[in-house]
């Protein structure tokens, strides 16, 4: 799909990522483009899925989680049920940002969100090492953040 893009799409879908509040009308001026082909544009991609969801991107530090741990989990048995069964409660909890099936040591590496160490500690004995078939889970403390973005590299 990304091969079908015209360079105007590129255009469109770089300004959109960087700044989503965006009218249809700046866009166009920005693209130089008049306003309707713009916004059918827009809408088009938004049909074909490449814009999936226009969101607001808040300051977790200033919201008061200070903590960021990226979590690998390793199962003790893999079979689909098993599988299917952490999936489904990983996505229940609100601390996990993100999880990714892993090929390697690990068969899982999810991004967590805390308050303090104290609840990421409670998070990690109440909540995830709860869950059967949890074999291992070692956490990777972020120091700070050195670069933190949702943009898309689309040159």
């Amino acid at each position: 799909m990304q091969n079908a893009l015209s360079p105007i799409d590129r255009k469109i879908l770089r300004l959109l990522q960087h700044d989503a509040d965006l009218s249809a009308a700046e866009v166009a001026e920005k693209v130089e483009l008049s306003q309707s082909p713009c916004w059918r544009r827009i809408h088009r991609m938004q049909e074909e899925g490449l814009i999936e969801r226009k969101v607001a991107l808040l300051n977790p530090r200033l919201l008061g989680f200070s903590i960021t741990v990226f979590v690998n989990i390793k199962l003790s048995a893999h079979g689909r049920n098993n599988l299917t069964e952490f999936e489904e409660a990983i996505v229940g909890y609100p601390e996990v940002l993100e999880c990714y099936t892993m090929a390697g040591g690990s068969d899982y590496l999810l991004k967590v969100v805390a308050k303090d160490i104290a609840s990421y500690e409670r998070f990690l004995r109440d909540q995830l090492l709860q869950r059967p078939h949890v074999l291992e889970a070692h956490s990777n403390i972020a120091m700070s953040e050195v670069k933190r973005t949702t943009e898309l590299p689309l040159d």
